[in-house]
């Protein structure tokens, strides 16, 4: 079967912008029936080496992740620093933000989603890999986030 540009079709997660992550934590906690997740912070530039719109940002986000089998569902609660995160939120209020594909070789997908006039709108380091949000919104009507794991 086809995989497409980005080598896979399954998407990984699915991620939501809230204004409170805590209230919002809670409600899918009930409605699925499962335990609220802790919340965590992202790290902090020096660490995540992150860059949104080509130039380092301080942003960070408050996260919630509900691992709900093959998907999880990713809450992310921005702070007031530029990023893709608090765009959106201040754009389109809350709702989906994006989907995720684990991906091999991020730095050649990147270049490949940009020959496709899909720009790199942010990317950054976690402990265990790194991300890069992609602006398919025109295309796809929803960003796409690329994760990369380290083996």
């Amino acid at each position: 079967m086809n995989s497409g540009l980005l080598g896979n079709h399954f998407i990984t997660q699915i991620g939501i912008v809230v204004n409170d992550i805590e209230k919002t934590s809670q409600a899918y906690a009930d409605f699925f029936g499962v335990n609220k997740p802790d919340t965590i912070i992202t790290d902090t530039v020096d660490i995540a080496q992150t860059e949104y719109r080509g130039n380092s940002s301080v942003a960070r986000a408050k996260l919630a992740f509900f691992n709900m089998g093959s998907l999880q569902l990713e809450l992310i609660e921005p702070d007031l620093h530029p990023s893709t995160w608090r765009e959106y939120l201040d754009e389109h209020g809350e709702g989906p933000h994006h989907i995720a594909f684990v991906v091999e070789g991020m730095k050649e997908k990147i270049t490949l989603l940009e020959g496709k006039q899909m720009q790199l709108l942010q990317k950054g380091e976690y402990t265990g890999g790194r991300y890069a949000y992609m602006d398919t919104f025109k295309e796809l009507k929803v960003i796409v986030e690329l994760l990369e794991n380290d083996k």
